[in-house]
C-alpha cells in the first residue's frame, strides 16, 4: 500500500476507517464533556465534521450502514431493556396520565405548527409529530447519582416513557408500511393480523426461550450472543410483518427484562459493547449525513430547526404542567418529569432516519435535509435543557424532602464475605449477592476460601484460588469490586469468622453445606459454629437454576421477626432482590408480624405485585407443604437460639426440606442481631466455636 494514499480523503483503507472511527470514540467525550455537551451530541457533530459535508476525512460506506443499523437496533432494545416495569406498575395511573399528555399534546402541536408555519403535508406532519412525542432519558445517570430512582415523579415519568414511545413507534411503523406496499383495507388488515401474532410471539415464546437457554448455558459469551440473535430475531420478524424493526427490539428489551438484572454481568457486557462500539459507530453515521450548512445558507432550514426546537420543549412542558395539577405535585416535581422526558434522542433519530430514506411519489423525501438537520439542532437543545432541568430538580428534591411514594435512601457502605468451596456453585452465590446488594452504596464483595490443614491441604489451596478466581471475574463483568482472601486456619468457621471482622463483613452468603456422610447433619458444623460466633446476616442458599431464571418468591416469617435488630435489613435485601428480578414476591405470616411487614414493604416501595398472606397461626409443615413449581424459590426467615424470634419449630426445618422434594430453590436466612461478642453467654458459655 502506498503511504501518501492514506492521505488521500477521503480514507478509504479499512483499518484507517476503523482507526479514525475509535479516535473519535474516545476523545469526543473527553473534549465535548468539557463543555458540559451530552456524548450523544458529541458524536454526531463529530460524524459532521469528518463526513461528507465537514472535512470529508471519512465516506459513509457499507461499513457505516451495517453499524448503523446495528446501533440503532441496540438503542432501542437497551431502551426496553432498562425500563423498569415495576415502577410503571406501581405508578399505573399517574404514568397512564402522562404518557397520554406526554403524546397527546406534542402531537397536536406537532400537527398544527408543521401545516400552519412550515407547510408540510398531513402525513409529514404526523411523522414530526410523533418525534415530539417520544423521548429518551439522557438525564437518568443524574436521577441515579442523587439517589432518587424511586422518587414519584421519577416513576411517573418512566411510566409514561413506555406508553409514548410504544405510541410514537407505531406512528412511524404504520407510516413506514404505507410506503412498502399497497394501502386497501385488506393491506391494513394483513398488517394488523401480522403485527399482532409476531408480538405475541416475541411476548410469549422469547421469554420462555431465554429461560431454557440462561438454566441451560452459563457461559458468558454465548449468552451475550444468545441475546443479541433474539434482538434481531424481533426485528427481523417485525420487519417481515410489515412493521419497522426496531419495534421489534423494543419489545425484545422489554420482554427480556426480568431475565437479565439491572447489575449482572450479562448487563454490563451489554451496555458496555453497545456504547464502546455499536451506537457511537450510529450516531457518528448520523452526523455524517447532515450538512449543517444549509442552516446558514438561508432559506427554510433554520426556521425549521427553530419550530422544532420550541414546540418540542413547550410540548413536554405542558404535559408535565397539566400532569402537576392534576395530581397536586410540587413544582420540583413538576422540573423533574419535564427535565427527564425533554431530551430527544433515540426514537427520534429512528424516526427521522426513516422518514428520510422514504421517497415519495413525486421523488421528494418524506422528511427533507431541513428537517434531518433541524432535528440536530432539537437534539442538541433538548439534551442540554434536560440535563441542566433535571440536575437541578434532583439537588431541589435530593436536600428539600422526599414526597410521599418515596423510599428514604439508606448510603451505608455493605461488605457481603462469600465462602468459596464448590466450584459449582460460585456463580449463582456471587449473582445473589449481586441482586441483594445496596446500588450506589459503594459496596463491595470479600470472596473467602479457607484451607484447613491435612494431608492434600496443597491441593486444597490451589483449587480454592482457581474458585476466588473465577469469583473475581464474575464480579469484575458486573463492574463490582471484589477482594480475594485465602488463608489457613484451624477450621473453616474461625477462618471465616476471622476474615469477617478483619474486612468488617455485613453480610455473610454461603451454599448450603454438602454432606460427607450419613450422620452429617444437613447444615453441617460450619452454618451452626457461624451463627454461634457471629451477630451479621447470614444467607445459607442452595439454587438449582441461574438466579436469573427465579419467577417467583415466598417468603416464610416467624412471629416476632419483626423485633430482631435485623428486620430491616432482610427486607430491604428481599425487595432488591425482587425489583432486580422482576419477580413476584410473596410473604407469609402471622397477622401482628404480618402489619409490620407491610409497613416495611411501603417504606421500601415494593413493588404492585407483592402479596402479603396472613395466617392466625404459622405452622412451617403445612406453609412448606405446598408445592413449589422448579422457577420458585423459597425464603425461611429463621433465627438464632436464644433470640426474640426463635422457636423449637424451627429445628424441623431441615426435615421439612427434605421430605418437600418440589422445594428445590431455597434460602434460610438468618437476620442481623445485636453485637453479643462482649456478652456472657450461658447457652454457650465456653464460647466455642
Amino acid at each position: 500500500m502506498d503511504l501518501l494514499s492514506v492521505f488521500n480523503l477521503p480514507v478509504t483503507d479499512p483499518t484507517w476507517i476503523f482507526l479514525i472511527v475509535l479516535i473519535i470514540i474516545l476523545f469526543a467525550p473527553l473534549l465535548l464533556g468539557r463543555l458540559r455537551i451530552p456524548h450523544i451530541i458529541g458524536m454526531i457533530l463529530a460524524g459532521v465534521a469528518v463526513g461528507e459535508f465537514g472535512f470529508n476525512i471519512l465516506e459513509r460506506d457499507s461499513s457505516f450502514e451495517l453499524f448503523g443499523r446495528v446501533g440503532l437496533f441496540y438503542i432501542m432494545f437497551l431502551a426496553g431493556l432498562e425500563m423498569d416495569l415495576e415502577d410503571f406498575r406501581k405508578n399505573k395511573v399517574k404514568g397512564l396520565v402522562f404518557g397520554i399528555l406526554t403524546f397527546t399534546i406534542p402531537m397536536a402541536l406537532g400537527i398544527w405548527s408543521s401545516i400552519s408555519l412550515l407547510d408540510y403535508s398531513l402525513t409529514t406532519s404526523i411523522l414530526l409529530a410523533s418525534m415530539y412525542a417520544s423521548h429518551t432519558l439522557v438525564a437518568y445517570p443524574i436521577v441515579s447519582r442523587y439517589g432518587l430512582a424511586r422518587q414519584r415523579s421519577v416513576n411517573i415519568t418512566i411510566g409514561g416513557t413506555v406508553i409514548t414511545v410504544t405510541l410514537a413507534l407505531i406512528i412511524l411503523a404504520v407510516i413506514s408500511g404505507m410506503y412498502k406496499g399497497t394501502s386497501d383495507g385488506l393491506y391494513w388488515l394483513l398488517l394488523f393480523i401480522n403485527v399482532v401474532l409476531i408480538s405475541l410471539l416475541i411476548v410469549f415464546c422469547f421469554p420462555m426461550l431465554g429461560r431454557w437457554f440462561f438454566r441451560k448455558y452459563d457461559d458468558p459469551v454465548m449468552q451475550f450472543v444468545f441475546v443479541l440473535a433474539m434482538v434481531f430475531l424481533g426485528g427481523g420478524l417485525m420487519s417481515l410483518a410489515g412493521m419497522e424493526g426496531i419495534l421489534g427490539a423494543f419489545l425484545v428489551g422489554i420482554v427480556l427484562n426480568p431475565l437479565i438484572p439491572r447489575v449482572s454481568p450479562l448487563m454490563n457486557r451489554l451496555e458496555f459493547v453497545g456504547n464502546a462500539l455499536f451506537i457511537p459507530y450510529f450516531l457518528i453515521g448520523v452526523g455524517m449525513i447532515i450538512d449543517v450548512r444549509t442552516l446558514f445558507a438561508g432559506g427554510t432550514a433554520l426556521k425549521v430547526a427553530v419550530v422544532m426546537t420550541v414546540v418540542a420543549t413547550l410540548s413536554k412542558w405542558l404535559a408535565a404542567w397539566g400532569t402537576q395539577k392534576m395530581f397536586g405535585m410540587s413544582r420540583d416535581e413538576r422540573g423533574m418529569m419535564f427535565g427527564l422526558s425533554n431530551a430527544q434522542a433515540a426514537a427520534t433519530l429512528a424516526a427521522v432516519l426513516v422518514g428520510h430514506g422514504i421517497i415519495m411519489e413525486n421523488g421528494e423525501r418524506l422528511l427533507n435535509d431541513d428537517v434531518l438537520n433541524g432535528t440536530v439542532v432539537m437534539i442538541l437543545f433538548t439534551c442540554i435543557i434536560s440535563s441542566l432541568v433535571t440536575d437541578w430538580s434532583g439537588r431541589k428534591l435530593a436536600t428539600g424532602g422526599q414526597p410521599s411514594g418515596t423510599e428514604v435512601r439508606d448510603n451505608s457502605k455493605e461488605r457481603i464475605l462469600i465462602p468459596i468451596a464448590n466450584p459449582d456453585t460460585i456463580e449463582n452465590l456471587i449473582n445473589l449477592a449481586l441482586v441483594i446488594m445496596k446500588p450506589r452504596a459503594g459496596g463491595d464483595f470479600v470472596a473467602l476460601n479457607v484451607t484447613v490443614d491435612s494431608d492434600n491441604a496443597g491441593d486444597r489451596a490451589a483449587s480454592g484460588r482457581r474458585g476466588l478466581e473465577k469469583a473475581a471475574q464474575i464480579a469484575a463483568a458486573a463492574d463490582v469490586s471484589l477482594s480475594m482472601v485465602s488463608r489457613y486456619d484451624i477450621s473453616i468457621s474461625t477462618g471465616i469468622i476471622h476474615t469477617l471482622k478483619e474486612y468488617s463483613a455485613t453480610d455473610i452468603v454461603l451454599g448450603l453445606h454438602q454432606k460427607t456422610g450419613f450422620l452429617d447433619s444437613f447444615f453441617g458444623a460450619l452454618t451452626s459454629n457461624l451463627l454461634r460466633g457471629t451477630s451479621v446476616e447470614v444467607i445459607v442458599a442452595r439454587l438449582t437454576i441461574p438466579v436469573n431464571t427465579l419467577k417467583a418468591i415466598h417468603v416464610i416469617v416467624p412471629p416476632r421477626a419483626e423485633y430482631e435488630a435485623g428486620f430491616s435489613r432482610w427486607m430491604g435485601h428481599l425487595g432488591r432482590m425482587s425489583g432486580q428480578l422482576g419477580c413476584r414476591i410473596s410473604f407469609i405470616s402471622e397477622n401482628v408480624t404480618m402489619e409490620q411487614i407491610r409497613k416495611k414493604a411501603s417504606y421500601y416501595g415494593f413493588g404492585t405485585s407483592s402479596r402479603f398472606l396472613p395466617v392466625e397461626r404459622l405452622s412451617l409443615q403445612e406453609q412448606m407443604s405446598a408445592e413449589m413449581k422448579p422457577e420458585d424459590i423459597l425464603v425461611v426467615v429463621s433465627a438464632r437460639s436464644g433470640s426474640i424470634s426463635y422457636n423449637p419449630v424451627l429445628d424441623k426445618l431441615p426435615q421439612l426440606l427434605l421430605r418437600n422434594q418440589s422445594i428445590g430453590n431455597f434460602i434460610i436466612l438468618y437476620p442481623e442481631q445485636v453485637d453479643m461478642e462482649d456478652m456472657v453467654s450461658f447457652s454457650d458459655p465456653m464460647g466455642n466455636s
